[in-house]
């Protein structure tokens, strides 16, 4: 018997937040998606990004970091697979095309381009103490949770949609 595809997961979030503890919570979240079997992708440098891909590297999971410049060798030590894309910010829609579902921990503008990108692209968000948005229909509202296992728990749910 085969298994069908890896379900990917975007975790998506500043990468110098000010804030220690959105990073136990994206690696909280890293761990939860690959303990549930799926691929996390990330924008593969630091903060958030860092902390869910170690989080996921820890728990098993394979980490695929979307960089934004032209040097594999500038991912964290944590991604899988990196892809230099040399393309700076627009990265941003690769890593969005990429997921099943963007889960956004804390808020940057990059991670607002990335939560718009997602609902451009008809992907689920979800928010851990960041940006909520709300569009004109309720299927465009970013869902918001509190914690790393709430959001690992409404991803998997909105996965098997």
């Amino acid at each position: 018997m085969t298994a069908g595809p890896r379900r990917v997961v975007a975790v998506v979030g500043p990468g110098q937040p000010g804030d220690t503890a959105l990073l136990a919570t994206a690696r909280a979240i890293g761990g939860g998606l690959a303990s549930a079997g799926c691929t996390v992708v990330t924008g593969g440098l630091g903060g958030v990004m860092e902390a869910a891909s170690q989080g996921a590297r820890e728990a098993g999971g394979f980490v695929v970091g979307i960089l934004p410049g032209e040097d594999a060798s500038a991912a964290n030590e944590f991604v899988d697979l990196a892809v230099p894309t040399g393309m700076g910010e627009g990265r941003n829609l690769l890593i969005v095309r990429m997921a099943d579902v963007v889960i956004a921990v804390g808020g940057s503008w990059g991670t607002l381009s990335e939560i718009a990108l997602a609902r451009r692209c008809n992907t689920h968000v979800i928010s851990v103490a960041g940006w909520v948005v709300a569009g004109p229909d309720p299927d465009d509202n970013v869902v918001a949770v509190g914690d790393a296992g709430a959001a690992v728990a409404a991803a998997m749910k909105l996965i098997r949609k």
